[in-house]
């Protein structure tokens, strides 16, 4: 009988075979749902179908298990920041633009709430460093691409010139995180959205005529 993907080809010699793309996505859930510490190499190899040992022969330990679910994560790309400040004209429209897809991401009932790079490694143990860097990095690249996206704005004209490009990018992140902790609490879509229009509101004006 031909067995079903996932299952553990038993054979004379032969590696175990499962489906790697749907197992590591198994664990990218896992580790969004719980974190990196929080998650035992007993719940991953259970919840990916596969034993401790072919986790360890394929992906080659829990950190690096991790790595590959945090590439999976961000390959997702529903509401990449890159894609969203290269479509829309303004950085105004951009920020908004990507805290409301936030607001609908964050709070999805097929998916584990919140964002993982904002919740999954945040609290560790010092053995666990290297993970809180990349999950770190991630959050740092996402703000200096938004102070990067502002700073255009400001020479460009669409923000006054004397327009603080670091403060304002480090509101809006705060923002964003923010409401990546406040949707795992349950928070509704519609209440994440309220949110993001009180924070546009702190939207600088546009610069003076003469």
């Amino acid at each position: 009988m031909k067995k079903a993907v996932g299952q553990i080809q038993r054979g004379r010699g032969r590696p175990r075979c499962f489906d790697q793309e749907a197992a590591l996505e198994r664990a990218m859930l896992l580790f969004w749902d719980r974190g990196y510490e929080a998650t035992s190499l007993d719940e991953l190899s259970a919840a990916m179908g596969i034993s401790p040992s072919s986790l360890y022969a394929t992906f080659g330990g829990k950190e690096q298990l991790f790595r590959a679910a945090v590439d999976r994560y961000l390959a997702r790309g529903g509401g990449s920041m890159d894609r969203i400040f290269a479509e829309e004209p303004t950085a105004r429209g951009a920020v908004q633009r990507l805290l409301q897809t936030a607001a609908d991401e964050f709070t999805r009932s097929d998916q584990p709430s919140g964002c993982m790079i904002a919740l999954a490694g945040t609290q560790c143990s010092p053995g666990a460093r290297p993970v809180q860097d990349l999950v770190r990095g991630h959050r740092e690249a996402w703000q200096a691409s938004l102070q990067a996206r502002i700073q255009r704005a400001i020479e460009g004209g669409e923000l006054a010139s004397d327009t603080d490009a670091a403060a304002l990018a480090t509101f809006y992140v705060t923002v964003l995180l923010g409401m990546s902790v406040h949707a795992r609490d349950g928070a509704s879509p519609e209440g994440l959205r309220a949110a993001v229009e009180a924070a546009m509101r702190a939207w600088p004006g546009a610069p003076r005529g003469p």
